[in-house]
């Protein structure tokens, strides 16, 4: 027989049920048959809104307007997981009636659920299935072999490019442990594991075939402990083979791209429109053409356009700067040598620039600086078509355009026996004089635009014009460097200027100099007014005392400038660039 339970172990089942219902996350309320409140768990305190002790005892309707309790508690029959609106969130609820064993109804409970907790679980789950289809198809999708290992180095996963890599199969590896696929050296994974520390560019052989690879790998950290490391396994050989590649795509670039137009040559003065003009009818036929021009006037520019507006566009444009190599490795560069034609020559030998460029135009700078030697060796290729690598005894037909160009008074170097009167008239086919800037002062304004937008572009800057008193500074120099001169100047201005300035401003331009102001000397006895330009720069003075000084040489020597360099310690190339750099050459 049962015994009845005391008033003391009533009481504990009581509040065994009271820490039950408190504990648990859905609400809890339950009302009698006068639709009173009996019961209020914390759960509902949270979702309500309400603490209990102000609620029990009350009838629901006062608590809740909204609840369908009183309906259930009249009808008798339950409500299975009906969604209902309170006035701050959303609930899902269970209402059902309480009977007692005659089948009364004696009361009713709900259990019901913050919807908005509901839907946030649900979107969790959903966002982190999403994460890991993404995760999944970035690890199997990559061209990059990745390898995963456990705690105790045990291959746990690996994606497709580990089998193209590795030569190894996926159930092959995975159980193994991370030792299994290599061929020769340590492992990485064991490594991080011990050290706990990410390591990078290990190469090791992996696989049967001993495949060479460059690894990176790192401890997989969860929670401050090491549950395992990952590896990503580049191959080396494709690594080299793209590098190779893009080394060759560079010099292609280099030597072979012709990057501007008629378009990007800037001016609107008739003394430059018309060289223009001359070098579009230039680009109609393939004759030779002959760019001469101080230096920074654009005459590579122009070489490019003509170029591109020829019907050799689509060939390739290869450029030479004949001052930049001696004379011996010119030659070998411009025609090509054959195998073990000098020492150090390259085994099989070496195709030349002519015949890279066959087919479409090779660009000679600086030709005014090419050797007696070469002159003669280039004046064979443009009379008779064909080429001869150093060390050959055979030819090979070419079909080159020539654009050659040069700063150096070709005329009078024909004089002093310094450059070839044949190969001058076969250069000399369509000549282009390129006029200095300062023959064309007007074009200042519209060329500045032009740099200004490039150097926006460059720099991101968003410079939009220059000052009257900073125009009328360059309208006023002599630009010996020309338009490349011009640039520059501009460049070193918008460097100096501040971020959100967009005008440039007499103060932002550097020192010109021919403007240079005295400075640094203040004023007193002996020394001239500040405002007066008493003290010119120490490296001007010098450059007039040089500029002086050769010019006196050369009348000495009679304009002969072999002998003048000889009498001045200098090479005879030296002394050319000195001409150009003062001037002299057209006096």
């Amino acid at each position: 027989m049962n015994r009845g339970l005391t008033n003391s172990e009533t009481g504990d089942t009581i509040r065994q049920l009271e820490l039950i219902f408190d504990s648990t996350h859905d609400g809890i309320i339950a009302v009698d048959r006068e639709e009173r409140i009996t019961l209020f768990n914390r759960a509902a305190e949270e979702i309500i809104r309400c603490r209990a002790s102000d609620s029990i005892g009350r009838r629901i309707r006062d608590v809740v307007p909204s609840t369908r309790l009183p309906v259930v508690l009249a009808t008798g029959k339950a409500e299975l997981n009906w969604k209902h609106a309170l006035d701050h969130t959303s609930i899902i609820t269970t209402r059902i009636p309480m009977v007692d064993d005659a089948g009364d109804t004696v009361g009713a409970f709900a259990v019901f659920r913050d919807v908005t907790h509901v839907v946030e679980l649900a979107e969790e789950v959903t966002n982190l299935r999403e994460m890991r289809i993404m995760w999944e198809a970035i690890f199997n999708s990559t061209q990059d072999a990745i390898s995963v290992v456990d705690a105790n180095g045990i291959q746990v996963s690996v994606n497709p490019a580990y089998t193209r890599v590795t030569g190894f199969p996926e159930d092959g590896v995975i159980g193994q442990p991370c030792t299994v696929d290599i061929a020769e050296g340590e492992s990485i994974h064991l490594r991080v594991l011990s050290t706990k520390k990410p390591i990078t560019g290990v190469r090791l052989k992996v696989g049967p075939h001993g495949k060479e690879v460059i690894v990176d790998a790192a401890p997989i950290v969860v929670n401050g402990e090491v549950r395992g490391s990952v590896a990503v396994i580049k191959d080396l050989s494709e690594i080299l083979r793209l590098t190779s590649e893009l080394r060759r795509a560079q010099q292609l670039i280099r030597k072979l791209e012709a990057r501007y137009e008629f378009e990007d040559l800037v001016g609107k003065e008739p003394v430059f429109q018309h060289a223009m003009e001359k070098a579009r009818v230039a680009a109609t036929v393939p004759a030779t053409v002959l760019l001469q021009g101080e230096s920074g006037t654009g005459k590579e520019l122009l070489a490019h356009a003509i170029h591109n507006a020829s019907d050799r566009y689509a060939a390739k444009f290869v450029r030479v700067n004949c001052a930049s190599l001696s004379e011996g490795v010119l030659e070998s560069e411009l025609f090509g040598y054959e195998d073990g034609a000098f020492t150090g020559a390259r085994k099989g030998g070496k195709i030349g620039l002519f015949e890279e460029a066959h087919g479409g135009t090779i660009f000679l700078d600086e030709i005014g600086l090419m050797g007696l030697s070469t002159q003669a060796k280039l004046l064979r290729v443009l009379q008779e078509g064909e080429v001869r690598r150093v060390g050959g005894t055979t030819t090979t037909p070419i079909d080159v355009r020539v654009v050659a160009a040069t700063n150096v008074d070709l005329l009078q170097a024909m004089q002093e026996g310094q450059f070839r009167e044949d190969l001058y008239y076969r250069l000399n086919v369509i000549p282009v004089e390129i006029p200095a800037l300062r023959e064309h002062r007007a074009d200042i304004p519209l060329l500045a635009s032009h740099f200004i937008k490039r150097i926006n572009q460059e720099y991101g800057r968003a410079v939009s014009g220059i000052a009257p008193q900073a125009m009328s500074r360059l309208m006023s120099y002599s630009w010996p460097g020309n338009a490349r001169e011009l640039e520059n100047v501009l460049r070193q201005a918008i460097i100096n200027m501040g971020v959100y300035e967009a005008i440039i401003g007499e103060n932002h331009l550097p020192a010109l100099p021919r403007d240079r102001e005295p400075s640094g000397l203040g004023a007193g006895p002996g020394c001239a007014d500040p405002e007066e330009p008493g003290i010119a720069p120490l490296r001007e003075v010098l450059s007039e005392r040089e500029a002086r000084h050769i010019a006196r040489a050369l009348e000495l020597c009679g304009g002969n400038r072999t002998h003048t360099a000889e009498r001045l310690g200098i090479s005879v190339r030296s002394l050319q660039y000195k001409i150009r750099e003062h001037g002299l050459g057209r006096n």
